[in-house]
């Protein structure tokens, strides 16, 4: 408690002052980041059919619309994570939407693209910037409450495509879609910086005016005493101990070690003996995860094409209409819905890895059904299962993910975390399209399942469980070692 060291850290403040008005407004903002983002994505699922069909283009040209903005997201998902850690939370994304709705031509397109991907890739730290306000109590029920902006941004994305695209085209639907990043450029100037980070950087000053403005927007007050830093409570506590010696506490840097580290020494600092296990893993899970879920929306749209295999092993080739079945399209991805529902009933009470292994499994044993049936009912029906899962597993990686990292490194782990996402996302559309278009449905189902399962394996490796873990400022933390043991 606060009285045991003459103060109080970050989270003892924040639960103090508890989830109120000012954590709903850091919500709100960075949820306009999270709805544009989840719409940007979706829209790969409609722009690609169209403008296959206007400007005659090839299976790869098609799936080279894809490509190119999760390449886009995997450069800005690191190069935004390391900004924020070295230069704070704030950040704009870009407004390269736009531009995309007044391309001429394929290549002009493609560059548009990439560069809303670039824009794109900062949502990691919107996520892991409105964590550092969440009270540790039921943080993982908030965070996937959080999440929920990302299902809005879809269904709100098919249910826009559903009434544009048949009557205005998709140069209307990409215009349209850029529009919920404007409110983050018009909001940016009241977002506050992170208290954590600031502490980190030793800006208690300026740490302890933002806790002050929590308590006083949410009514409530904070700790009795100062406001300590994690490094400044674990001096006391060195010092404390009678074989602590005047040498050793002279000695002691007031900052950690990591609290401003350059890009290498962040690079090496993931993957230090302490971190390599959990980064390498979450590679692993956000490759299988980002696969898995762009590869069942990318799905969605295939499996239910109007246009179909001939006898031969060959698609027909209906030029005249995209052939979206907009109405199964929007069916599924209302499954987000109850995913994200059972996943933060889950999280909380069973734990994070426990979460993420459980829905894991039933995403299997939802997608392996569909190697064989191929009416559009069961199709509809195992692809809303599938979705529900993945959507969940989804959610609670990305909960966990910036749990497992110190505050010094949490954006930039969190970030590249994301890019191997981001490279399942790149990698994804030549099974979903490519290998659905050459009528292989089964490989491609196939694939689909080995990836899930290399994400299930992967959660199970996972060193400790985050559940109920308070957020560490640096790797040289030990304020968490006797819960980490005890897991």
């Amino acid at each position: 408690m606060a009285d045991q060291h003459g103060g109080y850290n970050v989270d003892e403040a924040l639960l103090s002052v508890g989830f109120g008005k000012f954590q709903i407004f850091v919500c709100l903002y960075a949820g306009m980041g999270w709805i544009s983002e989840a719409m940007e994505v979706m829209i790969l699922s409609f722009i690609g059919p169209s403008v296959k069909s206007q400007w005659d283009l090839s299976a790869n040209q098609e799936t080279l619309l894809s490509v190119v903005v999760f390449s886009g997201m995997l450069l800005g998902a690191y190069m935004w994570g390391v900004i924020s850690d070295r230069l704070g939370r704030r950040f704009v994304t870009s407004l390269a939407g736009f531009l995309s709705a007044f391309a001429w031509n394929y290549v002009v397109l493609l560059i548009a693209r990439c560069l809303v991907g670039v824009g794109l890739g900062g949502g990691p730290v919107l996520f892991a910037w409105f964590l550092e306000f969440i009270p540790a109590t039921n943080r993982g029920m908030w965070m996937i409450i959080f999440y929920s902006f990302w299902t809005v941004g879809t269904i709100f994305e098919v249910g826009l495509a559903w009434i544009i695209m048949p009557r205005l085209g998709w140069r209307w639907l990409v215009g349209l879609s850029a529009l919920p990043s404007f409110g983050l450029l018009v909001f940016y100037p009241l977002t506050p910086e992170s208290p954590r980070y600031l502490c980190l950087k030793g800006r208690k000053d300026d740490a302890l005016r933002v806790m002050e403005k929590i308590a006083k927007l949410n009514k409530k007050e904070l700790p009795p005493g100062v406001l300590l830093s994690d490094r400044e409570i674990e001096l006391q506590r060195q010092i404390s101990k009678p074989e602590a010696s005047a040498t050793d506490s002279l000695s002691s840097a007031p900052r950690w070690k990591d609290s401003d580290l350059g890009v290498i020494e962040t690079l090496r600092m993931l993957l230090s003996p302490r971190l390599i296990r959990s980064t390498i893993l979450l590679w692993f899970i956000f490759f299988g995860n980002a696969f898995s879920y762009y590869g069942l929306v990318l799905l969605t749209t295939e499996l239910n094409r109007k246009s179909h295999c001939n006898s031969n092993g060959t698609q027909s080739n209906n030029k005249s209409d995209a052939g979206v079945d907009y109405k199964n399209v929007f069916i599924t991805t209302l499954a987000e819905c109850p995913g994200l529902l059972i996943s933060a009933l889950l999280v909380d009470r069973i734990g994070r890895k426990i979460s993420m292994a459980t829905l894991f499994f039933i995403c299997v044993v939802f997608v392996l059904p569909l190697v064989i049936h191929r009416s559009p009912l069961v199709t509809t029906i195992l692809l809303f299962g599938a979705r529900i899962c993945i959507t969940g597993t989804f959610s609670v990686a990305s909960l966990m993910a910036p749990e497992l990292y110190p505050t010094s490194v949490r954006s930039t782990g969190y970030g590249i975390a994301n890019c191997m996402g981001r490279i399942g996302g790149m990698v994804c559309p030549f099974a979903a399209v490519k290998l659905m278009e050459s009528c292989h449905q089964r490989e491609a189902l196939l694939l689909f399942v080995g990836v899930i399962l290399v994400g299930l394996f992967s959660v199970l490796l996972i060193p400790y469980d985050t559940k109920g873990r308070e957020l560490t400022e640096s790797i040289a933390s030990t304020k968490n070692e006797k819960h980490r043991q005890a897991v």
